[in-house]
């Protein structure tokens, strides 16, 4: 469903119940109803706010530091969150966050979504473990080749575990909107289940042909670098968010950039990283409420490129 159409079928729900007597609890309850994308390959639905751990969880065995990560954790599903994102290359990552999921009593909505990152095929299964065994899981839901790093023998490895039911989802991933044509080409001839890219509201390259051939191939998008790693919160902090950032219920810097990334249709989730709680709140106030349609999203870019 396009972003028009969504949105046009929401406010003809919203327009109907207008006349019944019930209306304002009804119609406050839709507003307030996290937004979610379904994956294509199944309709499982999914917040499109999720959570990366890139930098921001590689703290080690910082006692003080895991703990405030585990509150970010808490934040996040308290507010209706589900996919976190992990790889082997983030360091202690992982481990922080089995850490955190723990000491939260390991929250039941979970998406557990992690990579493999090494050159060699035979290596894979093994850091796979090292990393459902750092994170307390089962299984992941999901699990992505890092960077297209010997991406054709991983996915070899990855459709026997999902054959299996080892594992739920496969992908492949890319950041900093590099090795864009290798990425087309996989999706194209390989039954990936998601795709994860660099998108954002100054990085727009994979409009062109990677986000129409994910909705083509029926791919789930998980965004990466949605702020540049802070760069665009830091960038764009000291101007006023324009006045109809109103109209997609926008009141900070973040909801309006991660508002812009998840209106994409074919995007079915952004996974923003913080170290703060009180930012994990800001991002997934994004979860809520309108979202810009085409005309606005022009608008948004405008805007920001203008500063």
């Amino acid at each position: 469903m396009s972003t028009e159409s969504w949105q046009t079928s929401r406010r003809a729900v919203l327009g109907g119940l207008a006349t019944l007597p019930f209306a304002g609890p009804i119609a406050r309850a839709i507003e307030d109803a996290p937004i979610t994308r379904p994956i294509p390959s199944s309709g499982e639905a999914l917040p499109v706010i999720g959570m990366g751990s890139w930098i921001t969880f590689n703290v080690g065995g910082d006692q003080r530091l895991r703990d405030v990560r585990a509150e970010v954790l808490r934040e996040f599903f308290a507010r209706g969150g589900k996919l976190v994102d992990c790889s082997p290359m983030y360091g202690t990552s992982a481990e922080v966050i089995g850490y955190g999921l723990e000491k939260i009593g390991r929250p039941p909505q979970l998406f557990a979504a992690s990579k493999v990152w090494t050159w060699w095929q035979s290596n894979g299964p093994e850091q796979t473990e090292e990393q459902r065994a750092a994170w307390g899981v089962e299984r992941f839901d999901l699990m992505q080749v890092h960077n297209l790093l010997n991406w054709d023998g991983h996915l070899e490895t990855l459709k026997a575990w999902k054959a299996e039911g080892r594992l739920r989802y496969l992908g492949i991933t890319t950041s900093h909107g590099s090795r864009h044509g290798e990425m087309e080409e996989v999706m194209k001839s390989q039954p990936l289940d998601f795709v994860q890219l660099t998108y954002n509201i100054l990085d727009r390259e994979a409009e062109e042909r990677l986000l129409p051939l994910a909705a083509d191939r029926g791919q789930a998008v998980l965004v990466n670098r949605p702020f540049r790693q802070k760069a665009l919160i830091r960038r764009f902090e000291g101007y006023p968010l324009p006045d109809w950032a109103v109209e997609i219920d926008a009141v900070n810097w973040p909801q309006f950039l991660l508002k812009f990334i998840v209106s994409h249709p074919a995007v079915t989730c952004a996974i923003p990283a913080t170290s703060r709680p009180d930012h994990m709140a800001e991002n997934m106030g994004a979860l809520h409420g309108r979202l810009p349609e085409a005309d606005l999203r022009r608008r948004m870019v405008a805007y920001v490129e203008s500063l």
